[in-house]
């Protein structure tokens, strides 16, 4: 396959990655109509990470103990991370606002390399961060100068997501991702699913149509949009995927408008705004590269 053919590939595999991923916003909110959060969470990290580790059995039994330990420790921040996420849509009014909130991770993570790697981050970080707490300012004045259960939530979520990949990048450098991954997903499961036992009160039963969605989310939202994920990751750069990726904040924001008829006020639209900026400037290295290679084959061609 040429390279044209191979960005081609992989620019349209992360913008699927991307629209399954807002997808889930709507299969999880639905899910939950009918399920506990904190039972909705570990019982679709735990289907999802069984799917994959039917993928990773090879690799699963040559990781070593140090392996293990790495996975464990990052299996149990993104059970924080999910735990709030999860919390955070119970509780939110706004799904479309609420992803972009969760994006805010994005941002917060070369601020962590600083705090707690010692690492240098770049400019941009440091005129992205203002724009990204502006809007988030926004979004909590539209609400009458408050912040919400939810947006609490969600803002937790950002952090612990961000703690996580500076986690990812710096202690588990040589487990292979897709073993990670499973993981790190039955991790979640297995530490979320006691907890929900403890503090929720299950149903005694539970209607088809929830069984659907918690489906949908465990093998579509999860096991179908990482695989797909590792795909496209792997025929283009990471500079080029993470671009593609921050998608996701403005797909969900579209799809919760035409399922759930959300619509947003001028101040939230701002908001929005000043947050998927600071997206856009926190990689403006990467976009400058892009577009640079981008002009030069143009002109070679």
């Amino acid at each position: 396959m040429s390279a044209p053919a191979h960005h081609l590939k992989a620019d349209l595999l992360l913008v699927l990655t991307t629209l399954i991923a807002a997808a889930g916003w709507i299969f999880s909110k639905e899910a939950l109509g009918g399920l506990p959060p904190l039972l909705f969470v570990g019982t679709r990290f735990l289907i999802a990470g069984l799917v994959l580790a039917a993928f990773s059995v090879a690799q699963l039994r040559a990781l070593d103990r140090r392996g293990y330990g790495s996975g464990l420790l990052v299996g149990a921040l993104f059970a924080v991370a999910m735990a709030l996420w999860i919390l955070g849509l119970q509780h939110t009014r706004h799904i479309g606002e609420s992803s972009f909130i969760a994006s805010l991770g994005i941002v917060l993570v070369p601020v962590f390399a600083r705090l707690f790697f010692g690492e240098r981050p770049p400019a941009t970080t440091w005129a992205a961060l203002p724009l990204a707490l502006a809007g988030f300012a926004c979004l909590s004045l539209a609400h009458g100068f408050r912040v919400e259960p939810g947006q609490w939530f969600f803002l937790g979520a950002a952090v612990v997501f961000a703690l996580l990949f500076n986690v990812n990048s710096h202690v588990v450098r040589n487990v292979p991702v897709l073993v990670l991954s499973t993981l790190q997903m039955l991790v979640v499961g297995l530490l979320v699913l006691p907890i929900a036992l403890w503090f929720e009160r299950w149903p005694d039963q539970v209607a088809g149509p929830v069984l659907g969605w918690l489906a949908a989310s465990a093998l579509i939202a999860t096991t179908l949009r990482f695989l797909l994920q590792l795909h496209g990751q792997s025929l283009t750069t990471p500079s080029h995927a993470a671009i593609i990726l921050m998608l996701e904040p403005v797909w969900t924001a579209i799809l919760a408008a035409w399922w759930f008829a959300e619509t947003m006020t001028a101040l939230q639209l701002v908001g929005c705004t000043l947050i998927f900026a600071a997206l856009l400037i926190s990689r403006w290295s990467w976009m400058r590269g892009l577009f640079r290679a981008w002009f030069e084959a143009r002109a070679s061609g």
